[in-house]
């Protein structure tokens, strides 16, 4: 199982459709007991949070996001937690909106710089 999420700082590598997660969106994680939950923000999303579950390496939340433009939307997302060759953190997600029509695939990874 790789390293507990909690305290870390998570990026998307590349930008989704607009009015969603991009690469100017930062997630700061915390995990404890098998529960996981998030704040982020940034780019097109004011104020988002995450909660759910870790197993082994398999996250399973749901999401909840205002936009810039005062719309809000959900979601449900499945990830998984991978360690990457210089120690840090990616998440493999797949998700799908229950607010709205969509779903795909996306990655955060760590970010070390602050």
């Amino acid at each position: 199982m790789a390293r507990s999420l909690d305290g870390l700082v998570l990026a998307p590598v590349a930008d989704q459709a607009p009015g969603q997660v991009g690469t100017r969106t930062r997630f700061a994680y915390h995990e404890k007991a098998g529960r996981i939950w998030a704040e982020y923000a940034g780019g097109d999303v004011v104020h988002g949070h995450l909660v759910g579950t870790r197993e082994g390496d398999r996250l399973d939340f749901r999401y909840v996001q205002l936009k810039q433009d005062g719309t809000t939307s959900s979601g449900h997302c499945v990830s998984q937690v991978v360690e990457l060759a210089d120690g840090r953190v990616r998440l493999e997600e797949t998700w799908e909106w229950e607010s709205q029509a969509g779903s795909g695939t996306s990655v955060v990874e760590e970010v070390t710089e602050r």
